[in-house]
């Protein structure tokens, strides 16, 4: 019996199968419905990291990552120089180029500074996920559920960030200090295989242009017609991108969406959460980090709006829900995945973990301060 490339790594990915036997669980103790499912997965989703994982890995493919990290990792004498710079740079291209999209840029070039200086990669990965978390927050387009909840606020672009403001300052500044201290100022060792890279320019060209056409297209609101062109693009200049790319993250993606989903059925859920409505302002604080730990964010803010009001209380505690445990953001699992590390998914939560403890007492004592 043959077994096939995607089934081995179904076979080897333990979170999709702890997420595989979750939904079955599920499914013991709410209606059984198949056909419901396909209307819970957010397409725009699946077919937006679709075409985001063509170009990085085109990019990634066409050696140019190895090109641009020798150039910086040149600039920075020391591992914690370069290491408060990526978590920055991490940071500041989530706030308006969305967090997912920034670790797809940022991520694969973390990876690409392994092969040119000794320095802990995983652990920087990890910084780069609490960091876009924390930069992300700030505006209405930074993550999927301030684009939700800025739509329902009725406030101006300008406003919004300085409803999030408060937060977002004190939670990057405490991630710049713990990255300081985290990250020794030891010299960065180079190793010798950085002195040549060979590099293809018109699969660049190819992944850069295919990266324009596929944003156009979301701002467009035709994220499938992006998607088959960039598609077709890859197809024509280097079939090896389509092959290569970890199409097992989109079934993660695709079983996560279905578990929240059924989730959402359970009796308890749905006879309690319009009690919600008459929570005070700490137990929305509460209730919004906790079920963002259990759902994600995203899941977690579209479920919450229904019943309460997109205020600063309700903002503040799906992104601060963003760190801790793995689900509670997916940009925390996209991040992780292309870390490529199994010891990196234990690692994540000695740091997410005191990061959400953190963040949350400071939203709070921030809330009582402002009023």
């Amino acid at each position: 019996m043959i077994v096939t490339p995607l089934v081995r790594a179904v076979m080897r990915d333990r979170f999709l199968q702890l997420l595989l036997v979750t939904g079955l669980l599920l499914c013991l103790f709410v209606p059984f419905h198949p056909r419901a499912w396909p209307g819970a997965i957010d397409w725009k989703t699946i077919i937006t990291l679709s075409g985001l994982m063509m170009l990085t890995k085109g990019m990634e493919l066409s050696g140019y990552f190895d090109v641009l990290g020798r150039k910086m990792v040149r600039r920075f004498r020391t591992e914690r120089a370069l290491a408060l710079f990526m978590v920055a740079a991490a940071a500041l291209l989530s706030t308006f180029l969305t967090n997912d999209v920034a670790l797809f840029i940022i991520v694969p070039l973390t990876i690409i500074l392994r092969k040119m200086c000794a320095l802990p990669v995983s652990r920087l990965i990890i910084f780069e996920a609490l960091a876009v978390n924390s930069g992300s927050l700030l505006t209405p387009i930074g993550n999927p559920q301030n684009i939700l909840l800025w739509g329902r606020s009725g406030l101006t672009f300008t406003g919004y960030i300085l409803e999030m403001l408060p937060l977002a300052a004190v939670l990057m500044v405490s991630l710049l200090i713990l990255c300081w201290w985290c990250f020794p100022a030891r010299p960065l060792v180079y190793h010798a295989s950085t002195e040549r890279v060979d590099w293809r320019r018109r699969l660049l060209v190819a992944s850069a242009v295919g990266y324009g056409i596929f944003i156009t297209a979301l701002e467009l609101r035709q994220p499938l017609v992006g998607l088959i062109i960039v598609a077709l693009i890859f197809l024509g200049f280097a079939r090896r991108v389509i092959t290569s790319i970890d199409w097992t993250l989109l079934a993660v993606f695709v079983v996560m969406f279905i578990d929240v989903h059924l989730l959402t059925q359970l009796p308890v859920l749905t006879r309690d959460l319009p009690a919600l409505a008459g929570l005070g302002q700490g137990g929305v604080f509460a209730a919004g980090i906790g079920l963002s730990q259990v759902i994600s964010n995203v899941p977690a803010t579209i479920l919450l709006v229904n019943y309460l009001p997109a205020d600063r209380v309700l903002a503040w505690a799906v992104n601060i829900g963003g760190f801790g445990l793995l689900p509670g953001s997916m940009a925390n699992l996209i991040a992780l995945r292309m870390a490529a590390d199994r010891r990196i998914w234990w690692r994540f939560h000695l740091y997410s973990l005191p990061a959400l403890a953190w963040a949350a007492l400071c939203g709070y004592l921030l809330l009582k301060c402002i009023g």
